[in-house]
């Protein structure tokens, strides 16, 4: 067994908007950056690292608790301060820059979300059979080949059939594969440039996968378009077709299936899938639509009749214990799948 992080001394970690800021290390050890112009987050560990209790909330820079799921703005330069929902709704998109909430870090295989049914919807592991779940590694890939996520204030809506897929949606945030060169943490946000989308079909649920790259990577300049994408980083679509297809196989499922034969749609397809589930969240978070167990829980929504006050966010928080040491990952958890 091992452990990949020493203990937690700290409780907060600064992530940034899109500005480029200086690198910074902070007491537990782990380099985080500092602030940039852009609207920033932080983040608080609570629990036991490796563990089911373990929980990332997320903060606004002066302190305020605030879900990553409904608070966090979908677009980049948006600032959220009880502007209407129907005022906030601006697209370019030859210029729009989302923001994508960094759930689980490249190379890693702890299959971190967005704990969508509690309040505050705070990042956790999901757990299954009673057991924290981890993504098992297909050879040749180590864990996840990117850093993958969500974008805020979207939802794939559980009563919707797609016109296309012919399904309906898996009732989570829309999913992103962040496929620039930094390896995030966990609850970073960052801002992308989408570049298209894939279309896969998780046991009858439609679960889009947008692709994306990090706004401030290097790269980012010269891919603009999924065609970018295969022309530059030759094999990359094809590894993370493979990768959707076999990553469950290794827990006894089939493989999963793709819409569109599994090819890669076109940046305008992928933001018009964007706007569609933007949409579905909007009429979620105002009571409108049939969310289930959903918890919409929220601090800046102005027009959510599930709005809370600062300190009925703080007490959720509170309730949940500090961080303390990392417990250790199984060591099967290396183990190489042959398929």
């Amino acid at each position: 067994m091992r452990v990949p992080w020493g203990p937690c001394r700290c409780l907060c970690t600064l992530v940034v908007g899109r500005q480029r800021a200086p690198r910074a290390t902070f007491a537990c050890g782990v380099p985080r950056a500092v602030p940039g112009k852009m609207a920033s987050f932080a983040t608080e560990e609570r629990g036991c690292r490796n563990s089911a209790d373990y929980r990332i909330y997320f903060k606004t820079q002066d302190g305020k608790y605030i879900s990553p799921f409904h608070d966090i703005p979908l677009f980049a330069a948006e600032q959220q301060d009880d502007v209407p929902l129907s005022k906030k709704i601006k697209w370019n998109e030859s210029e729009v820059l989302f923001n994508m909430v960094v759930e689980v870090p490249r190379w890693s295989n702890a299959k971190m979300e967005i704990a969508t049914k509690e309040p505050l919807n705070p990042i956790k592991q999901d757990v299954k059979k009673g057991k924290l779940r981890y993504v098992a590694s297909v050879f040749p890939h180590k864990g996840y080949i990117w850093n993958y996520g969500a974008l805020p204030q979207t939802w794939e809506d559980p009563n919707h059939v797609d016109k296309d897929t012919k399904c309906c949606g898996d009732n989570d945030p829309i999913d992103v594969c962040d496929i620039g060169s930094e390896v995030c943490y966990s609850g970073k946000v960052i801002q992308v440039k989408v570049l298209g989308v894939l279309a896969m079909i998780d046991e009858g649920e439609t679960d889009w996968k947008i692709i994306a790259i990090n706004a401030e990577d290097p790269d980012a300049p010269a891919l603009n378009s999924i065609e970018d994408v295969r022309r530059n980083r030759p094999g990359y679509l094809e590894a993370t077709l493979d990768w959707f297809r076999k990553y469950k196989v290794p827990d006894g499922k089939p493989q999963n299936q793709f819409a569109f034969d599994g090819q890669f749609k076109d940046k305008d397809f992928a933001v018009e899938v964007i706007k569609a589930t933007h949409e579905h969240w909007r009429v979620l978070v105002k009571k409108q639509a049939q969310g289930g167990e959903i918890n919409c829980m929220n601090l800046s929504v102005s027009e959510s009749p599930f709005k809370c006050s600062e300190k009925e966010a703080s007490t959720i928080v509170t309730l949940i214990p500090p961080c303390s040491d990392a417990a250790p990952i199984p060591a099967e958890v290396d183990k190489w799948h042959f398929l």
